[in-house]
């Protein structure tokens, strides 16, 4: 079992930044592929990043290619996404996901356990 609670959401003026943090508990976390998903108010969930579970290789999705890196530390449970750039259309619940595949997948029913949600609104 792994829990994972997000947090770094707020509200930031379009060109801002934030850091999204993911703590996870339970002691498989290193064994897990971590993803971030967000929510837009109607659309459907989609993927943002993923990393593998040494941190060696990740993926990003093209609308945040160049704007968002996720990164992880394994030593203290965490996984984060340094959120760059940001646009009013990034506005969104994120979702921190993780999952114990061997590959980075980037669909939602490939992840396994998901946090609470984290509230990211970007004004213009």
């Amino acid at each position: 079992q792994v829990q994972l609670v997000e947090s770094g959401g707020g509200l930031v003026q379009a060109g801002g930044s934030l850091r999204l943090s993911c703590a996870a508990s339970g002691r498989t976390f290193t064994r897990n592929v971590m993803g971030w998903f967000r929510q837009a108010l109607g659309k459907e969930r989609e993927f943002v990043a993923g990393i593998s579970w040494s941190g060696g290789s990740t993926y990003h999705a093209d609308s945040v290619k160049g704007r968002f890196t996720i990164s992880r530390d394994n030593t203290k449970n965490s996984v984060y996404l340094q959120m760059n750039s940001l646009k009013p259309e990034d506005t969104a619940v994120y979702y921190c996901a993780a999952t114990p595949s061997s590959n980075v997948p980037s669909v939602r029913y490939a992840y396994n356990y998901w946090g609470q949600g984290t509230q990211v609104t970007v004004s213009s």
